[in-house]
């Protein structure tokens, strides 16, 4: 037996004719973060129906301007308009841009895909609406609450 070769452990990817193919323990290692993503409706969004149909970009922004962060940041925008404060005006503009970023940079962080997978189930749309309608506010609380420079139009 000193001539025979030491047998190998089988490679997690095989080359064949027809592409490559898994070896078995990797499908069963694949198969583990699925039983996370089977209820990714029901952790994402408790109370969507099925029934309803898939959500839409309108439905997903509406979902994330009744949270109460929305409301508290809708009122101190509100507030900086009303008394047009710059510092005010940075501020919102400081936590609209942190809600933004966090809903749109949120779901890659997300360990087992679960984002993911709410996302192809249909429970869960693209946040882009609300992040335009953030974008666009932010924009106009910038240029309404900046300070007067005090120059004119004409150029002497």
């Amino acid at each position: 037996m000193t001539g025979a070769a030491p047998r190998r452990a089988p490679p997690l990817l095989r080359v064949t004719q027809g592409g490559l193919r898994a070896a078995p323990l990797s499908a069963l290692v694949a198969l583990v973060p699925a039983a996370a993503r089977a209820d990714a409706c029901a952790t994402a969004r408790p109370f969507w129906d099925a029934g309803t149909g898939h959500a839409t970009i309108l439905d997903e922004a509406l979902h994330f301007a009744a949270s109460p962060a929305t409301g508290g940041l809708l009122l101190a925008t509100a507030l900086a308009w009303r008394l047009r404060s710059a510092r005010g005006g940075l501020a919102v503009v400081c936590g609209w841009s942190l809600m933004a970023g966090i809903i749109a940079f949120g779901r890659t962080s997300d360990a087992f895909g679960v984002s993911q997978s709410a996302l192809e189930q249909g429970c869960v749309a693209s946040p882009a609406l609300f992040i335009g309608v953030v974008a666009a506010i932010c924009i106009a609380t910038v240029l309404y609450t900046a300070p007067d420079t005090g120059r004119s139009n004409t150029q002497e």
